[in-house]
């Protein structure tokens, strides 16, 4: 084998060289990146899951209001994934971005750590002598809010990119590095659920047990260690240059259409009379879906006075271009009906930690469990879930269906994920029901519940389940059936589900809040929930997700999947080669 077998076609080594790739690249790069990825995991889910009780218990807000700025929070994080990718393929490039981004959100952590040290900071404890607790001041909420948001800002910065640039590190053409690529996702996977693990567990302990302050600084030194590493793995990665980016490539399209749909010039009855030029790239069949948006590859004369070569992107586009972007199109009814998910796995993370406030949690006598670490149940069901689904349920499958596809399809694994939602909520809704009978009958405002905290298994479990679903299933979904050069787009558009979802969340909360009579008035989301109905708000969220269930099985029936990539190569050679020629 020469020499040259080891350079790598459209990878760079980080002096702008051709790759080699027996120095750069595979496993051992990926691993550096994982790490930043678990520490992220760490710090945004450890400071997230436990906020909302720094909010009620130190900050002395509302319960509504808290559940709103966490659940604010957490969608902000995600939908500046957007932002990160935008900012990755215009500009930086992902291995920038997830350096720079990595350090805001060390930044805001370390931050976050001085802010709940500092007694000024926060408004002072209730009872010694206050006869009402006071609420945080603008200017101690304020400090919170920049704190807060700078870790959202690196957080959405480089959690659109980390993925991206993990696979980068394998190359497609390659069947061993093929392979792997695949058990990479599975292992990004497996990194956010093992941070995930330790945020719930070791870092709200320490929050509860040791200090918010130490616990944000241990998130923050984390970081730094982990960019350390990253940095360390310089020369043993692999470079992509960025296509530009798929938001700047869409308007064109759209810009073009509508343009040339203005000038109401029609279709050719021939799609081989449209303008096709993809520089080499794999070319797209054209569909008869959209035909709006087909008018962006109408050659007009003045397009043929300019010069098919120098073409205006914005006047003309290819019919590649034009079907890329009906590939996006046809993803946002699967990508709206997803949203409904999150909105319920939201409550996880807010009212589920405030009804453990109120329960016994009392663990072997003495230990008692902090009430954010319930969520250890939720993670462990993941894992869970996605052990005997990958090690089980797939094996079995496949030996008695000779089959090589998976039991279940992205959409499927979707659907599973959003029925489980509506099983949690109805759950959450009948054990809430119970915990408010037994705080009636007690007439107690002070000390646990005589009610076992473990009674809220159930929904944690539920949710774990259908996350472990929806999840693999949309990451599955939004990468196969996106075009190839709007991967880092349809992961951002992926992961805006989850920011959405929170934000619904939100909008929820306060207009039940608003209509049953207010958080301080004994409405649904009470202050003190045990003279709420937080079980109303369950049932009110089981029959929403209902709703949006059906309507996504009829999304689901619509969707017409991606053909794999021989088969849309078989299909554009029947066309012939005229068809692929320059106009």
């Amino acid at each position: 084998m020469n020499g040259k077998s080891w350079s790598m076609v459209g990878a760079l080594d980080y002096k702008g060289f051709p790759a080699d790739r027996s120095k750069t690249g595979g496993w051992v790069p990926a691993a550096f990146i994982l790490g930043i990825e678990l520490v992220e995991r760490l710090s945004t889910l450890g400071i997230g899951v436990n906020l909302v009780t720094y909010l009620v218990g130190t900050m002395h807000l509302p319960s509504a209001t808290s559940a709103n700025i966490v659940t604010d929070f957490m969608g902000t994080c995600f939908l500046l994934c957007l932002l990160g990718g935008f900012i990755a393929d215009s500009f930086l490039g992902r291995y920038l971005t997830i350096l720079i981004f990595s350090a805001l959100q060390a930044l805001g952590t370390g931050m976050l750590a001085i802010v709940s040290r500092i007694p000024q900071l926060h408004p002072p404890p209730c009872g010694h002598g206050n006869h009402h607790c006071e609420q945080a001041n603008g200017l101690q909420m304020g400090v919170l809010y920049i704190s807060l948001y700078l870790i959202a800002l690196g957080t959405g910065g480089l959690k659109s990119s980390v993925s991206g640039f993990g696979t980068d590190q394998f190359d497609e053409k390659d069947e061993k590095e093929r392979t792997q690529m695949a058990h990479f996702f599975s292992r990004f996977f497996f990194c956010i659920s093992l941070g995930s693990l330790l945020a719930v567990t070791v870092l709200v302990y320490i929050q509860d047990a040791v200090g918010r302050s130490w616990a944000y600084a241990i998130c923050s030194l984390s970081m730094i260690v982990a960019i350390a590493i990253f940095l360390f793995g310089t020369p043993r990665y692999r470079f992509k240059k960025s296509a530009g980016s798929p938001i700047v490539h869409i308007l064109q399209v759209i810009m073009a259409a509508m343009r040339k749909r203005k000038r109401n010039l029609q279709l050719p009855q021939e799609s081989s009379l449209l303008y096709e030029d993809c520089n080499g790239a794999p070319r797209i069949p054209h569909t008869k879906q959209f035909r709006f948006l087909d008018h962006a590859a109408i050659i007009t004369p003045e397009d043929q006075e300019e010069g098919l070569r120098s073409r205006n992107p914005w006047k003309l586009c290819s019919v590649t271009r034009v079907e890329e972007v009906k590939m996006v199109v046809r993803m946002l009814p699967i990508w709206a009906t997803s949203i409904m998910f999150w909105t319920t796995y939201a409550q996880m993370v807010t009212f589920s930690v405030e009804q453990a406030t109120t329960m016994h949690r009392t663990l072997f006598g003495s230990f008692s469990i902090p009430p954010a670490s319930l969520t250890v149940f939720f993670v462990g069901t993941i894992l869970i879930t996605l052990a005997v689904y990958d090690r089980l349920v797939n094996p079995l499958y496949r030996r008695f269906s000779d089959s090589r596809q998976p039991p279940l399809s992205n959409l499927q694994r979707i659907g599973l994920g959003l029925f489980l939602s509506i099983i949690s909520m109805a759950s959450a809704a009948l054990i809430e029901a119970k915990r408010l009978n037994i705080a009636k009958d007690l007439h107690d405002e002070h000390g646990p519940l005589p009610m076992s905290v473990f009674y809220l298994v159930p929904q944690f479990f539920l949710v774990g389940s259908g996350e472990a679903f929806i999840y693999t299933g949309q990451l599955d979904f939004f990468i196969t059936q996106s075009p190839a050069g709007m991967k880092t787009m349809s992961t951002g558009l992926f992961l805006t589900t989850l920011s959405l979802g929170f934000f619904v969340s939100s909008m929820l909360v306060s207009m039940v809040d608003r209509i049953t009579g207010g958080s301080g008035k004994g409405g649904w989301l009470a202050d003190d929930i045990n003279k709420g109905r937080l079980d109303c708000f369950y049932w009110l969220l089981s029959g929403l997700s209902l709703v949006n269930f059906a309507v996504y099985l009829w999304c689901a029936a619509w969707f017409k999947p991606r053909p794999p990539p021989q088969d849309m190569e078989m299909e554009v050679a029947d066309k012939g080669n005229s068809n692929g020629m320059e106009r």
